[in-house]
């Protein structure tokens, strides 16, 4: 495939702050490996810098209120931060800090996002990724989650606003329920979220039956997993809904959240993946060939971020990388107080026992092919 990596060194400049658990330092951790095993060189792959996007292509999916608010708070001293915006737009303290950068750090990353999604809307080239992207929790009129610009659902509102029909595959620990809000009336995109579930994690949202409203009803699709879910069920749910489903809908385009929030050593969730399950899901996606635009996520453990986006870019590219990691990688994680070897986990044996967790999947797949299968016409 012919695969394009979008990348700047200008998204270390978007700094949530020490304290805060969503560090920039991932992506360059990517960038330095994939570098490092030479993958830019190869005549198939294109490096390619992002360009900020511009306030009409924000406006796609936020209201000029919002937006006139972040780019008030970027200049404005975090102590004397107008409340009433804090209250109203998220903006603050916590987990959407103000800083220095947060607004054109911000139409960087969505920048990046509709990069991709045009160069693979014009046979640039077959798949794009951003890793700067999937920030899947802002709303239309505030920051939530980290996020502060919903930049997949900017990228694919542009993609429909042509007439596309666009299948949006999130497999962050997350609910994606910025994007499924955009979109939960509308039958032109089918919304599919596979995460944690909503009982155990923020942002509380994605149950199985929230399905959409309206034409949009049986196009939003949810397939919550309970606490120390493993590769092998969250495989087995992805197996059983999303292929059926992106058949069935006949997209043009591919949107993909990669958040890797869900791996055993992740701090701030408490799913059980390895690179085995991740990589799994993504030879699924490339099997189909589909116009794909890839964007990052979630992602706590920056080493797991930095193996499993090289990893899906490795597969989108169409590159087999060893297993041993580069020793200019391992040097450069060094410096950081982080040491790791092996860019693959280990395979583990599948669980033979039936436990809360299998019968909670099932039920939700089970859900999922009574109610929203047959909307698409498909028979199980």
């Amino acid at each position: 495939m012919r695969s394009a990596f979008i990348y700047s060194d200008r998204f270390l400049d978007y700094d949530y702050g020490e304290g805060h658990p969503l560090k920039m330092v991932r992506l360059r951790l990517t960038y330095e490996l994939l570098k490092s095993y030479e993958i830019f060189g190869k005549n198939n792959v294109r490096i390619v810098e992002p360009v900020p996007a511009s306030r009409e292509e924000v406006r796609l999916i936020h209201t000029e209120g919002y937006i006139s608010a972040l780019e008030k708070a970027e200049a404005a001293n975090p102590l004397n931060l107008d409340l009433n915006l804090n209250l109203l737009h998220g903006l603050g303290w916590g987990d959407n800090p103000v800083f220095r950068g947060v607004y054109e750090g911000s139409l960087l990353g969505v920048g990046g996002s509709i990069m991709a999604a045009r160069m693979v809307e014009m046979a640039d080239v077959d798949v794009a990724f951003n890793i700067a992207g999937g920030l899947h929790h802002a709303m239309p009129d505030r920051a939530s989650g980290f996020c502060y610009l919903n930049d997949p659902a900017i990228a694919i509102k542009d993609l429909t606003s042509r007439g596309k029909r666009v299948v949006y595959i999130d497999i962050d620990a997350h609910h994606g329920d910025g994007v499924q809000h955009a979109f939960y009336d509308t039958d032109q995109v089918l919304t599919i979220s596979l995460h944690e579930s909503g009982r155990f994690l923020f942002p509380g949202t994605g149950d199985v039956t929230e399905t959409g409203i309206g034409k949009g009803k049986g196009y939003s699709v949810n397939l919550p997993f309970l606490p120390g879910t493993d590769d092998h069920l969250f495989v087995w749910g992805f197996e059983q809904v999303v292929p059926p489903l992106v058949k069935a809908f006949k997209p043009d385009f591919l949107v993909t959240q990669l958040g890797v929030d869900t791996m055993t050593s992740d701090p701030l969730t408490h799913l059980d993946l390895t690179t085995n399950g991740f990589t799994r899901m993504i030879e699924l996606m490339k099997v189909w060939s589909i116009p794909w635009v890839a964007l990052g996520g979630g992602g706590y453990d920056i080493v797991n971020v930095a193996r499993c986006w090289s990893l899906a870019f490795a597969i989108m590219a169409g590159v087999d990388l060893p297993d041993r990691l580069p020793d200019e990688f391992i040097a450069s994680i060094g410096k950081l107080g982080l040491s790791a070897k092996a860019l693959r986990d280990p395979v583990r044996s599948v669980r033979k026992e039936m436990d809360a967790r299998h019968a909670f999947a099932e039920e939700g797949v089970k859900y999922i092919k009574e109610h929203i299968f047959p909307i698409h016409g498909i028979k199980d």
